[in-house]
């Protein structure tokens, strides 16, 4: 036998139960920003200087560029657009860009727990560590926020063996680590079950562009193309289409004219989908009573 996570049994899209998101709309659409903060010259990364040792400067600066410069270019954008967005917060940005934080607060926008900071990733931690981690989290975004956090997800996307049980006694009700359906899925845990929301493992700038290089047009493409399927796929089964950018990447002028290309032809068929947030496709699936 090979060796099981046993969090969830195979289920085929096509056998399902149907349902539908709010106002009978099939499709739900959600962007996902992730907003980060690193450790200078320490910790995890990813390494644009190829034959540098890393972490360094250069990389260290290339992130903050997002959060100095991309971010408020996106915020602008979505203004612009009236998009919402889910924001996947290290809670060491509380300290470092406060500002940002409190422009995303004004606008409304979900914060989720991603982690203290993306240098440290949860299977750097025994369990109890990781438990710590996940209260330190829960904690600041209370503080600032006046109420904790529903979503998660990982630094890196790396979440440990117990992560969703760490989660799901912590309060969480959905986390974002598993890219495995275009439907939310139910998750157990040794003291339940908590939901995976799904989060793009392909449509996300970080695979697309740093890993794969693609270029910004062909991450505005692979946006447009994967919507226009899924709309049309959705007449069968009611779906989640996540996008997930970084600020120091879609920030970059030459990638946000593309990515606001990408948007614009979602946001041309507002009346057809659900444009919305993690915490809200959490609640309306959960209050379907799914199985």
């Amino acid at each position: 036998m090979l060796p099981s996570h046993n969090r969830f049994p195979y289920s085929a899209i096509v056998s399902r139960p149907d349902f539908s998101w709010p106002d009978n709309r099939r499709l739900a659409v959600h962007l996902c920003l992730n907003l980060e903060h690193f450790a200078y010259n320490t910790g995890l990364g990813i390494s644009y200087s190829p034959g540098l040792p890393h972490p360094n400067t250069y990389n260290w600066g290339w992130r903050e560029y997002g959060n100095r410069v991309g971010v408020w270019r996106i915020i602008e954008l979505c203004d612009t657009l009236g998009i919402p967005l889910s924001v996947l917060l290290n809670s060491e940005c509380y300290d470092h860009c406060p500002e940002v934080i409190a422009a995303l607060r004004a606008r409304g926008d979900e914060i989720l727990g991603h982690g203290r900071t993306n240098s440290e990733h949860q299977n750097d931690f025994d369990e109890a560590g990781e438990r710590r981690l996940i209260q330190d989290v829960t904690d600041a975004i209370k503080a600032r926020e006046g109420r904790a956090p529903e979503g998660w997800l990982s630094p890196g996307v790396n979440p440990s063996d117990a992560t969703p049980d760490l989660l799901q006694e912590a309060g969480y009700r959905y986390m974002l680590d598993w890219p495995i359906d275009d439907q939310p899925v139910w998750i157990q845990t040794r003291g339940g079950r908590i939901l995976s929301v799904p989060y793009p493992h392909e449509v996300n700038d970080i695979p697309a562009i740093a890993l794969h290089h693609g270029s910004a047009a062909d991450f505005a493409d692979m946006i447009i193309d994967n919507f226009d399927e899924m709309l049309a796929q959705s007449s069968r089964q009611s779906l989640v289409f996540g996008i997930s950018i970084h600020a120091f990447l879609i920030g970059q002028p030459f990638r946000l004219k593309h990515f606001r290309r990408a948007l614009e032809h979602i946001v041309g068929h507002r009346d057809a989908i659900w444009l919305t947030t993690t915490g809200a496709i959490a609640t309306h699936f959960i209050g379907l009573g799914m199985p």
